[in-house]
């Protein structure tokens, strides 16, 4: 049976509509096999998915966790270690590549002052004192990536996946309907989340223009679909919204020939 092998460099957005969704305990989703294995029974989709703090962080990382974070032992969440130092994107051979622009829309993080690796952690989830010590006086806090510094990293990683293999590269933009936001005037909001992910996601358009990649839109389907309806909350989708999400990323699986 054809296997197509897709790697996954991001958050809750990919694996949600790509691998399952579960809430309280219930399945809402099972992701992209259930379509693959409707529509192509002689297909199955293996993915191998990281989760990704930010673009800048992934291209200044050596592939190994700095000594003295692994002595401190923060809590690190849904962010382990190993995944936010991991190289795997740049070195495992895949038919795919899914990436996503939440993280640099969303994830501020801490650069270490003397060695200068990043980091991403929750401030508020640290209790130990001596943890939270550590942090304050051996980290500084970096501020969001504005959409040039992104965009520039998102071209150099791109570049860098094409080096290990001519694998179609696809990203995740993010929709901007923000729940029960009711701006009508931006006059000293020019940094709202609503306006910074419309940048993003058009800054994305001009990525694709000049690099081939391709986009899913995730914007589009689910104002075409009634976002209210299928948001949890600003970044996170329902069942619905994810089964619309995986049919996309399906449908350009398609049309670039990898089904």
């Amino acid at each position: 049976m054809p296997r197509l092998n897709i790697f996954l460099k991001g958050n809750l957005d990919l694996r949600d509509s790509l691998h399952s969704l579960k809430l309280n305990g219930e399945l809402k989703w099972n992701g992209i096999n259930e379509l693959v294995r409707a529509r192509y029974p002689d297909t199955t989709v293996r993915l191998r998915h990281e989760t990704w703090t930010r673009s800048d962080a992934l291209l200044q990382s050596g592939g190994s966790v700095p000594k003295d974070l692994m002595q401190h032992d923060l809590p690190l969440g849904a962010y382990p270690a190993v995944s936010q130092f991991s190289q795997a994107l740049f070195e495992t051979k895949s038919d795919a590549i899914i990436l996503s622009a939440m993280p640099d829309i969303a994830n501020p993080l801490w650069r270490h002052k003397t060695e200068g690796y990043l980091i991403f952690t929750n401030a508020h989830e640290i209790q130990a004192p001596e943890q939270k010590q550590w942090l304050r006086t051996c980290f500084d806090r970096v501020s969001l990536l504005d959409v040039d510094q992104s965009m520039d990293n998102f071209s150099r990683i791109i570049d860098r996946c094409q080096v290990q293999a001519d694998a179609p590269i696809l990203i995740y933009n993010v929709s901007s309907v923000v729940p029960s936001d009711s701006i009508h005037c931006f006059l000293g909001l020019e940094d709202s989340l609503s306006t910074r992910i419309k940048r993003f996601n058009l800054g994305l358009i001009e990525l694709s223009q000049k690099k081939g990649i391709s986009i899913v839109d995730v914007d589009t389907i689910l104002a075409r679909h009634g976002t209210d309806h299928l948001k949890i909350d600003t970044l996170h989708l329902n069942g619905d919204g994810c089964r619309l999400i995986a049919e996309e990323v399906v449908r350009i699986l398609d049309d670039l020939g990898c089904l």
